[in-house]
């Protein structure tokens, strides 16, 4: 249902485009496409390792560590998730609403999702390489510091 305005916003949008330059809106078309059936297969395997961890993973498990009532905690945990894994974010986003359906709150999502784009623990070597060590361990850690504040701020939003 929520995608249902996207879809004719996106459908008026290319008619307009085609109405105005047939060529270019075929050959984006055509490029959009192409894209898609590229990342296909890795979105599908991506989903499926989601979808299993997500069958292993009792739905108890996420609301103790990742819900309301786990407390500080959880913004942590969110936090060093996000930090070490390696997502792309047409991934990360279906995930986190996977999570918010389980229970974890949009606070929490916001700290996993900000560490997830922001913070490359596992990618620290390949950064330092180009910055050095003391500046990418220093933007890692503001980095770290300000999803977690982020977080903060989505919990006292949410909880007016």
């Amino acid at each position: 249902m929520e995608m249902i305005p996207i879809i004719i916003f996106t459908v008026v949008l290319t008619i307009i485009s085609f109405v105005f330059d047939k060529k270019k809106t075929l050959l984006g078309v055509g490029k959009g496409i192409r894209m898609f059936v590229k990342i296909l297969p890795t979105l599908l395997s991506v989903m499926i390792m989601v979808s299993v961890v997500m069958y292993f993973v009792p739905k108890e498990f996420l609301i103790k560590y990742l819900g309301d009532n786990a407390g500080a905690g959880a913004y942590v945990f969110a936090a060093i998730i996000g930090a070490v894994s390696i997502i792309p974010g047409f991934i990360s986003y279906p995930l986190a609403g996977i999570l918010v359906n389980t229970g974890v709150s949009y606070a929490v999502i916001s700290v996993f999702i900000s560490t997830l784009k922001m913070v490359g623990i596992l990618t620290i070597p390949l950064e330092a390489k180009f910055f050095g060590y003391k500046i990418s361990i220093l933007r890692n850690s503001l980095a770290f510091a300000g999803a977690l504040a982020v977080g903060l701020l989505m919990a006292l939003i949410y909880n007016l």
